[in-house]
């Protein structure tokens, strides 16, 4: 087993921790040729797919979503694990990167809390962003203000 192999193993149990059971092979499925971007001391760093930045795994050893791994994550995981919902009064605003309000959070996993790596999407299912949840699941639903998630990336168009 080179070392690639060896961290996808071990990054897929960190995945499936963070996100839910499924989230590992949704991110990073055995039958793909990623790349992993190591420190200088050799610590994965990045995992990249030919679509882009998958993940990146962080010195506290949660993963930060790119775009390309929100995509993934919101295939391979039900709803609502992980999401927060906007309506269309929000959606032009987070698809080009916009943080998004608790104002306009229709839904969220009940399991959300603050900290938390977060998929937006519209409430037709579509990926809008990813980012960090800056409230719980339940105060961004019930607050008539404030920042719900802090976008990371947006979808585009």
């Amino acid at each position: 087993m080179s070392d690639d192999a060896g961290d996808l193993v071990r990054l897929r149990t960190v995945a499936d921790y963070q996100f839910g059971r499924g989230a590992g092979r949704a991110l990073f499925p055995a039958d793909e040729e990623l790349r992993i971007k190591r420190t200088t001391s050799g610590r994965p760093q990045q995992v990249v797919a030919d679509e882009g930045r998958v993940v990146s795994h962080g010195i506290d050893g949660r993963f930060t979503l790119g775009i390309a791994g929100g995509r993934r994550l919101a295939a391979g995981l039900d709803a609502p694990a992980a999401r927060v919902v906007v309506g269309d009064e929000s959606e032009p605003f987070v698809r080009e990167g916009r943080n998004a309000f608790a104002k306009f959070v229709d839904e969220a996993d009940p399991a959300v809390r603050p900290g938390d790596e977060v998929l937006v999407v519209h409430e037709s299912g579509d990926l809008l962003a990813v980012g960090r949840a800056e409230l719980a699941a339940d105060a961004m639903v019930a607050f008539g203000s404030g920042m719900a998630v802090k976008v990371r990336e947006g979808a585009g168009e």
